[in-house]
Protein backbone atom coordinates (compact mmCIF):
# COMPACT_ATOMS: atom_id res chain seq x y z
CA UNK A 1 0.00 0.00 0.00
CA UNK A 2 1.45 3.42 -1.35
CA UNK A 3 2.04 5.87 1.43
CA UNK A 4 -0.47 8.77 0.70
CA UNK A 5 2.16 11.64 2.08
CA UNK A 6 0.56 15.22 1.67
CA UNK A 7 2.16 17.72 0.03
CA UNK A 8 3.21 20.94 3.31
CA UNK A 9 5.40 23.50 3.56
CA UNK A 10 7.65 23.91 6.52
CA UNK A 11 8.40 27.58 7.62
CA UNK A 12 11.23 28.07 9.99
CA UNK A 13 11.24 31.27 11.81
CA UNK A 14 13.53 33.66 14.42
CA UNK A 15 13.85 37.04 14.58
CA UNK A 16 13.47 40.01 17.96
CA UNK A 17 10.67 38.62 20.29
CA UNK A 18 7.81 40.86 20.50
CA UNK A 19 4.22 40.61 21.49
CA UNK A 20 1.86 39.13 18.81
CA UNK A 21 4.29 37.27 16.58
CA UNK A 22 2.34 33.51 16.91
CA UNK A 23 -0.58 35.14 15.99
CA UNK A 24 0.03 37.11 13.60
CA UNK A 25 2.02 33.72 11.82
CA UNK A 26 -0.99 31.59 12.40
CA UNK A 27 -3.57 34.20 11.36
CA UNK A 28 -2.08 35.06 7.62
CA UNK A 29 -2.09 30.71 7.20
CA UNK A 30 -5.75 30.61 8.61
CA UNK A 31 -6.88 33.41 6.28
CA UNK A 32 -5.25 31.58 2.98
CA UNK A 33 -6.78 28.53 4.12
CA UNK A 34 -3.57 26.50 5.22
CA UNK A 35 -4.43 23.18 8.05
CA UNK A 36 -1.69 23.93 10.74
CA UNK A 37 -0.23 20.11 11.66
CA UNK A 38 2.60 21.22 13.46
CA UNK A 39 3.27 24.63 15.17
CA UNK A 40 6.08 24.67 17.91
CA UNK A 41 7.93 28.29 19.37
CA UNK A 42 10.41 28.57 21.79
CA UNK A 43 11.63 32.47 23.22
CA UNK A 44 14.92 32.84 24.13
CA UNK A 45 14.26 35.41 26.94
CA UNK A 46 17.98 36.36 27.57
CA UNK A 47 18.86 36.96 23.85
CA UNK A 48 15.12 37.93 23.56
CA UNK A 49 14.24 35.96 20.36
CA UNK A 50 11.48 34.35 19.33
CA UNK A 51 12.08 30.70 17.51
CA UNK A 52 9.34 29.20 15.56
CA UNK A 53 8.39 26.20 13.42
CA UNK A 54 5.31 25.78 11.32
CA UNK A 55 4.22 22.96 8.92
CA UNK A 56 1.15 23.34 6.92
CA UNK A 57 -1.24 21.47 4.43
CA UNK A 58 -0.85 23.40 0.87
CA UNK A 59 -4.13 20.93 -0.27
CA UNK A 60 -6.63 24.36 -0.01
CA UNK A 61 -4.02 26.94 0.62
CA UNK A 62 -5.15 30.28 -1.11
CA UNK A 63 -1.42 31.05 -2.66
CA UNK A 64 0.72 29.05 -4.91
CA UNK A 65 3.48 27.44 -3.36
CA UNK A 66 6.05 29.31 -5.61
CA UNK A 67 4.65 32.57 -4.42
CA UNK A 68 4.18 31.65 -0.58
CA UNK A 69 7.41 33.14 0.02
CA UNK A 70 7.10 36.50 -1.24
CA UNK A 71 3.82 37.13 0.20
CA UNK A 72 5.01 36.12 3.41
CA UNK A 73 8.17 38.26 3.42
CA UNK A 74 6.17 41.48 2.09
CA UNK A 75 2.97 40.82 4.80
CA UNK A 76 5.45 39.55 8.03
CA UNK A 77 8.95 38.34 7.14
CA UNK A 78 10.14 42.31 6.56
CA UNK A 79 7.94 44.27 8.83
CA UNK A 80 9.03 42.10 11.48
CA UNK A 81 13.18 41.35 10.86
CA UNK A 82 12.30 37.81 10.66
CA UNK A 83 14.81 35.42 9.33
CA UNK A 84 12.85 32.72 7.91
CA UNK A 85 13.51 30.00 4.99
CA UNK A 86 10.26 27.65 3.63
CA UNK A 87 10.76 24.23 2.91
CA UNK A 88 8.25 21.79 0.95
CA UNK A 89 7.68 18.12 1.93
CA UNK A 90 7.93 17.26 -2.05
CA UNK A 91 11.54 18.54 -2.29
CA UNK A 92 13.68 15.73 -1.74
CA UNK A 93 16.45 16.71 -0.05
CA UNK A 94 20.34 14.78 -1.57
CA UNK A 95 22.57 13.64 0.84
CA UNK A 96 26.36 12.50 -0.41
CA UNK A 97 28.07 10.65 2.69
CA UNK A 98 32.09 11.11 3.19
CA UNK A 99 33.62 8.14 4.84
CA UNK A 100 36.77 6.79 5.13
CA UNK A 101 37.43 2.76 7.01
CA UNK A 102 35.06 2.29 9.62
CA UNK A 103 31.78 1.23 8.27
CA UNK A 104 29.00 1.08 10.96
CA UNK A 105 27.53 4.53 10.83
CA UNK A 106 27.51 4.00 6.60
CA UNK A 107 25.69 0.76 7.13
CA UNK A 108 23.46 1.77 9.64
CA UNK A 109 22.64 5.06 7.64
CA UNK A 110 22.62 3.00 4.45
CA UNK A 111 19.94 0.59 6.19
CA UNK A 112 17.59 3.41 7.50
CA UNK A 113 17.72 4.36 3.49
CA UNK A 114 16.85 1.23 2.02
CA UNK A 115 14.01 0.92 4.79
CA UNK A 116 12.39 3.82 3.21
CA UNK A 117 12.96 5.51 6.85
CA UNK A 118 13.72 8.62 5.55
CA UNK A 119 12.81 10.74 2.49
CA UNK A 120 16.06 11.32 1.06
CA UNK A 121 18.30 10.73 -1.92
CA UNK A 122 21.92 9.51 -1.51
CA UNK A 123 23.98 9.66 -5.11
CA UNK A 124 27.31 9.32 -4.06
CA UNK A 125 29.28 8.09 -0.73
CA UNK A 126 33.14 9.48 -1.62
CA UNK A 127 35.72 8.42 0.66
CA UNK A 128 39.73 9.11 0.95
CA UNK A 129 40.19 5.27 0.94
CA UNK A 130 38.79 2.60 -1.15
CA UNK A 131 38.24 0.39 1.79
CA UNK A 132 34.02 1.00 1.62
CA UNK A 133 33.77 1.15 -2.12
CA UNK A 134 32.28 -2.71 -1.69
CA UNK A 135 29.84 -1.39 0.55
CA UNK A 136 28.48 0.93 -1.97
CA UNK A 137 28.46 -1.29 -4.65
CA UNK A 138 26.78 -3.70 -2.33
CA UNK A 139 23.92 -0.76 -1.92
CA UNK A 140 24.26 0.50 -5.48
CA UNK A 141 25.15 3.59 -4.89
CA UNK A 142 28.40 5.81 -6.91
CA UNK A 143 31.53 5.71 -4.63
CA UNK A 144 33.84 8.26 -5.72
CA UNK A 145 37.47 7.70 -4.29
CA UNK A 146 39.83 11.52 -3.37
CA UNK A 147 43.00 10.12 -1.67
CA UNK A 148 44.13 12.95 0.51
CA UNK A 149 47.35 14.47 1.76
CA UNK A 150 49.04 17.79 2.99
CA UNK A 151 49.99 18.45 -0.37
CA UNK A 152 46.90 17.45 -2.77
CA UNK A 153 44.47 18.33 -0.15
CA UNK A 154 43.32 21.53 -1.55
CA UNK A 155 43.04 19.91 -5.10
CA UNK A 156 41.00 17.42 -3.76
CA UNK A 157 38.63 19.42 -2.29
CA UNK A 158 37.81 21.51 -5.09
CA UNK A 159 37.05 18.20 -7.18
CA UNK A 160 34.82 16.76 -4.42
CA UNK A 161 32.89 20.74 -4.48
CA UNK A 162 32.59 20.80 -8.09
CA UNK A 163 31.19 16.88 -7.93
CA UNK A 164 28.93 17.81 -5.39
CA UNK A 165 27.77 20.77 -6.94
CA UNK A 166 26.96 19.00 -10.53
CA UNK A 167 25.27 16.60 -8.10
CA UNK A 168 22.51 18.93 -6.58
CA UNK A 169 23.85 17.38 -3.32
CA UNK A 170 22.15 20.03 -0.56
CA UNK A 171 23.73 18.11 2.28
CA UNK A 172 26.87 16.21 3.20
CA UNK A 173 27.10 13.86 6.46
CA UNK A 174 30.74 12.73 7.57
CA UNK A 175 30.35 8.93 8.46
CA UNK A 176 33.21 8.88 10.28
CA UNK A 177 35.21 10.50 7.21
CA UNK A 178 38.83 11.19 9.51
CA UNK A 179 39.50 13.96 7.18
CA UNK A 180 39.55 17.69 8.54
CA UNK A 181 37.53 19.73 5.91
CA UNK A 182 39.44 23.49 5.16
CA UNK A 183 37.04 26.35 5.81
CA UNK A 184 36.81 26.95 2.31
CA UNK A 185 35.06 23.69 2.21
CA UNK A 186 32.82 23.95 5.00
CA UNK A 187 31.86 27.88 3.50
CA UNK A 188 30.33 25.85 0.36
CA UNK A 189 27.48 24.06 3.18
CA UNK A 190 27.05 26.76 6.08
CA UNK A 191 24.98 24.26 8.92
CA UNK A 192 24.79 21.44 5.83
CA UNK A 193 27.53 19.47 7.36
CA UNK A 194 26.74 17.29 9.73
CA UNK A 195 29.50 15.07 11.67
CA UNK A 196 29.52 12.75 14.57
CA UNK A 197 32.38 12.85 17.26
CA UNK A 198 32.82 10.22 19.87
CA UNK A 199 32.61 11.80 22.65
CA UNK A 200 30.38 14.04 24.55
CA UNK A 201 31.87 17.23 23.02
CA UNK A 202 34.56 18.54 24.58
CA UNK A 203 35.88 15.73 25.45
CA UNK A 204 38.96 12.99 25.08
CA UNK A 205 40.16 14.83 21.59
CA UNK A 206 42.72 12.20 19.32
CA UNK A 207 42.38 8.98 17.64
CA UNK A 208 42.02 6.54 20.76
CA UNK A 209 39.11 8.13 22.40
CA UNK A 210 38.37 5.12 23.89
CA UNK A 211 41.63 4.09 25.22
CA UNK A 212 41.68 7.19 27.27
CA UNK A 213 38.42 6.97 28.52
CA UNK A 214 39.62 3.47 29.71
CA UNK A 215 42.53 5.06 31.18
CA UNK A 216 40.37 7.73 33.16
CA UNK A 217 38.12 5.24 34.54
CA UNK A 218 35.07 7.14 33.22
CA UNK A 219 31.79 6.02 34.22
CA UNK A 220 30.39 7.09 30.87
CA UNK A 221 30.68 7.44 27.73
CA UNK A 222 29.28 9.96 24.49
CA UNK A 223 28.74 10.74 21.47
CA UNK A 224 27.73 13.95 19.61
CA UNK A 225 26.27 15.05 16.19
CA UNK A 226 26.87 18.73 15.05
CA UNK A 227 27.38 20.66 12.12
CA UNK A 228 30.85 21.34 10.77
CA UNK A 229 32.19 24.98 11.19
CA UNK A 230 35.62 26.33 10.45
CA UNK A 231 36.41 25.80 14.37
CA UNK A 232 37.12 21.97 14.76
CA UNK A 233 34.99 20.17 16.54
CA UNK A 234 32.97 23.24 17.97
CA UNK A 235 30.17 23.44 15.48
CA UNK A 236 26.18 23.99 16.52
CA UNK A 237 24.91 20.58 18.15
CA UNK A 238 21.98 18.53 16.89
CA UNK A 239 21.88 15.50 19.19
CA UNK A 240 24.05 13.70 22.05
CA UNK A 241 23.76 10.75 23.65
CA UNK A 242 25.41 8.90 26.29
CA UNK A 243 25.82 4.97 28.00
CA UNK A 244 26.56 3.97 30.99
CA UNK A 245 29.80 1.94 31.35
CA UNK A 246 32.47 0.44 34.35
CA UNK A 247 35.56 -0.84 35.54
CA UNK A 248 34.99 -4.49 34.04
CA UNK A 249 34.96 -2.69 30.59
CA UNK A 250 37.70 -3.34 28.10
CA UNK A 251 38.49 -1.26 25.82
CA UNK A 252 37.17 -3.69 23.02
CA UNK A 253 33.63 -3.28 24.78
CA UNK A 254 34.01 0.38 25.53
CA UNK A 255 34.88 0.92 21.55
CA UNK A 256 31.38 -1.33 20.63
CA UNK A 257 29.32 0.73 23.15
CA UNK A 258 30.63 3.95 21.58
CA UNK A 259 29.88 2.99 17.80
CA UNK A 260 26.44 2.13 18.84
CA UNK A 261 26.39 5.71 20.16
CA UNK A 262 28.00 6.83 17.49
CA UNK A 263 25.52 5.40 14.89
CA UNK A 264 22.18 6.05 16.69
CA UNK A 265 22.92 9.92 17.37
CA UNK A 266 23.61 10.34 13.71
CA UNK A 267 21.20 9.10 12.64
CA UNK A 268 19.07 11.18 14.81
CA UNK A 269 20.64 14.32 13.90
CA UNK A 270 20.19 13.50 10.16
CA UNK A 271 16.88 12.34 10.90
CA UNK A 272 16.09 15.64 12.44
CA UNK A 273 17.61 17.69 9.77
CA UNK A 274 15.72 16.20 6.95
CA UNK A 275 12.32 16.72 9.22
CA UNK A 276 13.37 20.73 9.36
CA UNK A 277 13.51 20.65 13.00
CA UNK A 278 16.91 22.60 13.44
CA UNK A 279 17.07 26.24 13.86
CA UNK A 280 20.45 27.45 14.54
CA UNK A 281 21.40 30.76 15.50
CA UNK A 282 24.80 32.10 16.23
CA UNK A 283 26.39 28.74 17.15
CA UNK A 284 23.50 27.24 19.17
CA UNK A 285 20.87 24.86 17.62
CA UNK A 286 17.08 25.20 19.01
CA UNK A 287 16.05 21.45 18.47
CA UNK A 288 12.29 21.26 17.69
CA UNK A 289 10.51 18.49 19.14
Amino acid sequence: MLNEKKDTAILLIHCPDKQGILATVTEFLNKNKGNIIYLDQHVDRQEKIFYMRVEWELENFAIPADKIGEYFDTLIGSPLQMNWKIYFSNEVPRMALFVSKMPHCLFDILARYTAGEWDVEIPMIISNHETLRPVAERFDIDFHYFPINKENKAEQEAAELKLLKENNIDFVVLARYMQILSEDFVKNYPNKVINIHHSFLPAFAGAKPYHAAHERGVKIIGATSHYVTSELDAGPIIEQDVTRCSHVDTIQKLIRKGRDLEKIVLSQAVYKHLQRKVLVYRNRTVVFN
